[in-house]
């Protein structure tokens, strides 16, 4: 066994290399990865919560032990009813892990027996937003850096479909 079960939350809306970095590092260090496809109430989505499933589910085919699922509640109690013991977040830049440090003693409050773990990304993905994927794509550029061939075509369909 290496380190039980991690959750991994966000938006993913959509899936970038970013993204797939972190969770693929964090598939390396738990036995079991989940991968969850948080509502966020503030943010006006591209894809349904089913869709951003299907491609997150396209792109980690290859990674065993990663799951993924739609949720829509508090984190904290998600964790306790997989039997998770962490919360892995990746950290792109300072402003982050304001939020983020934040969002982790919220949790460590509502469910003690979770762990939040930081991974900061990959240099190469430190500027990488599924924000800028999306801008890009509706401004008809390249995004072939940015997010894996599995999905690209979708990406490009919908946002050229507004």
């Amino acid at each position: 066994m290496k380190n039980g079960i991690a959750i991994c939350p966000g938006s993913f809306d959509p899936v970038t290399y970013g993204h797939l970095d972190i969770i693929s590092r964090a598939a390396n260090m738990f036995d079991k990865v989940i991968v969850v496809v948080a509502s966020n109430k503030n943010k006006t989505n591209s894809f349904t919560p089913l869709e951003r499933v299907e491609m997150i589910k396209k792109c980690t085919s290859a990674l065993p032990n990663v799951e993924v699922e739609s949720f829509d509640g508090l984190l904290a109690e998600y964790a306790a009813k997989k039997g998770a013991k962490a919360i892995i977040k990746g950290l792109r830049a300072m402003s982050d892990f304001e939020y983020e440090f934040q969002m982790a003693l919220t949790n460590k409050k509502l469910n003690p027996e979770v762990e939040t773990l930081f991974l900061t990304t990959s240099a190469e993905n430190m500027y990488l937003s599924s924000s800028m994927v999306k801008q890009i794509a509706a401004m008809g550029g390249d995004i072939s850096s940015f997010v894996p061939e599995e999905i690209r075509q979708d990406i490009i369909d919908r946002i050229n479909s507004k």
